[in-house]
């Protein structure tokens, strides 16, 4: 067992800071770790972090140089009126000022549609009835996004959910389908309050987003909470203090933690009293970084204690240009500690669209403006303009380096849980009064692994707590070389159906069923059996193959010196040397070969 030293000294002062569960998500694709049960306690905390090395131009007894990261924040975005076909477009970007986005290592937006053609628009009965507007765009404008230099997508706002259950649906597979990190929805709480995490230039940070912004609809998709499905993170009421908890879970880990909300009055140059509550209480959580937009036009930005925080970053490709300033915020970051912060402002012509930078005088006013913003925010001055060159971090912009897929990969992060009411709510699968293992004789396991896509992703499982340590250490190794794993949900996310969650590709442990055409229980009913990458490792039963889409796997050459391919299992490989090594059994020997099935062996 790791014992997770705090990042920060600053952070040993927050009282009742938890160990931490980690992880990505990009949603990212899988997602978030809500806080520990009162009740049932988090029983085993694992953070792997790989010590960091000096820069290649150090010489042996000089001082490391410390990287600059740049970041970039931009505020509302969507496709609307005259702009509901730019997505279409293969070669559109957000504009001229797409250049500032390219540039920084890490870039943000908020994108205020639902990411989807389908659906009807949902109740607003809470809004007021001259007010309702449901947003919506398709899924090539996260490509667009991409094109445009954008890293990290918020999709928690009041448009989020603009199209109900199916538009929300089809937000959370394009997000886990698409170019950017989507962060602020899931397909439960848990992976609605999870960051997106990324390591970019040696710095681990965690970006959070949550909806802070008046709620327009009781329905539960607005404000995810334990058993209510698929949502948006709030961070209204109750949401606040789940936000707040994930945002600690993360300060105790990443060398960064920021929190992206959608927040304030409309139109209001200054921030609200709830506004600088929160982002108090985010700051005294570990929060580094606290960004929003929502209001339409620019507010103040500056230092509250250790915490940079800006209540507004305005429109950015907006439908009209009725509030015409707008702009990036960039920050540059050192140590994990804001050391410069810079307003790059532009103005939208008449008809909105893509906003123009700004020059000369005109951006020397705009920037004095902004300045000035803060008057009414309690806020103290940024630490100055002034933002890192490519000559503070030794190297250009570190995205483009040909190793630099491996650069933004975070460290293995992982945690065992007791099975919480949020987990416990979702595994409707489970009949306490047939099944053969109780939920106490069960652990939630959270861990990074790496997706088809390159990234690092969030992804969980539950497994028997007598197997749960050493089903963390395959999936660590796993992570180090790279395997990759389309996606690792609950079953339950396909209603306890193995032939649903197979046909998805899912990775996946406990699942109380018995064996397929038989009335023992499957090893997987006792915690004790992972499937992985079923459609890269099927089930072959004679002419039978399963899921139907594994059929062009099922001679792919799996001995020892074939050639690697993605996803697929084979003799000698990472993950056979890995379940090896805990005693497990690998189900691609037996008679009717199930090459995704690892189990251990006999039953507790």
């Amino acid at each position: 067992m790791m014992v997770i030293m705090p990042r920060r000294s600053r952070l040993a002062l927050v009282a009742g800071i938890a160990a931490a569960s980690l992880i990505p998500g990009a949603v990212a694709a899988e997602a978030p770790v809500g806080p520990a049960s009162a009740h049932e306690p988090r029983e085993r905390s694992v953070a792997t972090r790989s010590p960091s090395s000096a820069p290649a131009n150090t010489s042996p007894g000089d001082a490391p140089t410390v990287p600059t990261v740049r970041l970039a924040f931009a505020g509302d975005v969507h496709f609307e009126g005259a702009y509901s076909d730019v997505p279409s477009n293969p070669d559109a970007t957000l504009g001229p000022m797409s250049d500032v986005l390219r540039d920084a290592d890490l870039a943000m937006v908020n994108l205020e549609s639902a990411v989807t053609l389908r659906g009807a628009p949902t109740r607003k009965e809470l809004e007021d009835p001259s007010n309702r507007y449901w947003f919506r765009t398709g899924p090539a404008a996260l490509d667009l996004l991409h094109r445009s230099g954008v890293d990290v997508v918020s999709v928690a706002n009041n448009h989020g959910a603009d199209f109900g259950p199916t538009g929300l649906s089809d937000t959370i597979l394009a997000a886990e389908n698409g170019e950017v990190a989507v962060v602020g929805v899931g397909r439960h709480d848990r992976q609605a309050f999870a960051p997106y995490r990324v390591k970019v230039k040696g710095t681990d940070i965690a970006v959070h987003a949550a909806d802070a912004s008046p709620r327009e609809s009781a329905d539960a998709i607005w404000a995810a909470a334990p058993g209510t499905g698929p949502g948006i993170a709030s961070a209204r009421g109750p949401g606040a203090a789940t936000l707040t908890a994930a945002v600690r879970e993360s300060a105790e880990t990443d060398d960064l933690v920021v929190v992206y909300l959608h927040w304030g009055e409309e139109y209001s140059v200054c921030p609200t009293a709830t506004q600088q509550s929160l982002a108090r209480m985010l700051g005294t959580a570990g929060a580094d970084i606290v960004v929003g937009t929502h209001t339409h036009m620019p507010l103040g930005a500056g230092l509250q204690g250790s915490t940079y925080v800006s209540y507004g970053l305005g429109n950015f490709y907006w439908y009209n240009g009725r509030r015409s300033e707008t702009g990036v915020l960039r920050l540059s970051v050192r140590g994990g500690e804001v050391v410069s912060d810079e307003w790059l402002p532009g103005r939208f012509l008449p008809e909105g669209g893509d906003p123009i930078p700004l020059t000369d005088s005109a951006r020397s006013s705009a920037v004095t403006a902004w300045q000035n913003l803060r008057g009414c925010t309690d806020l103290a001055p940024g630490p100055g303009t002034g933002a890192a060159t490519t000559g503070e971090s030794g190297a250009a912009d570190q995205r483009a380096a040909p190793d630099g897929a491996e650069e933004r990969l975070p460290d293995f992060a992982s945690s065992i849980d007791h099975i919480d009411p949020s987990v416990r709510l979702g595994m409707r699968s489970h009949d306490p009064e047939t099944c053969p293992v109780s939920l106490a004789d069960l652990r939630h396991v959270v861990v990074t692994h790496v997706g088809f896509d390159g990234r690092a992703r969030r992804g969980e499982l539950v497994v028997h707590a007598d197997v749960a340590s050493d089903v963390v250490d395959v999936f660590a190794a796993l992570y180090a070389d790279r395997f990759p794993i389309e996606r690792m949900l609950l079953v339950d996310e396909y209603g306890g159906d193995d032939d649903r969650s197979m046909a998805a590709n899912n990775t996946s442990g406990y699942n109380c069923r018995r064996v397929a055409g038989q009335s023992h229980w499957s090893d997987h009913a006792y915690g004790r059996a992972i499937d992985i990458n079923p459609v890269q490792n099927p089930y072959v039963v004679g002419a039978d193959v399963q899921p139907p889409a594994a059929v062009p796997f099922v001679d792919v050459d799996r001995s020892a010196h074939a050639p690697a391919q993605p996803g697929v299992i084979r003799d000698g490989d990472v993950v056979r040397r890995a379940f090896d090594r805990i005693g497990w059994e690998w189900g691609g020997l037996f008679s009717d070969p199930d090459y995704q099935h690892f189990s251990a062996p006999g039953r507790p």
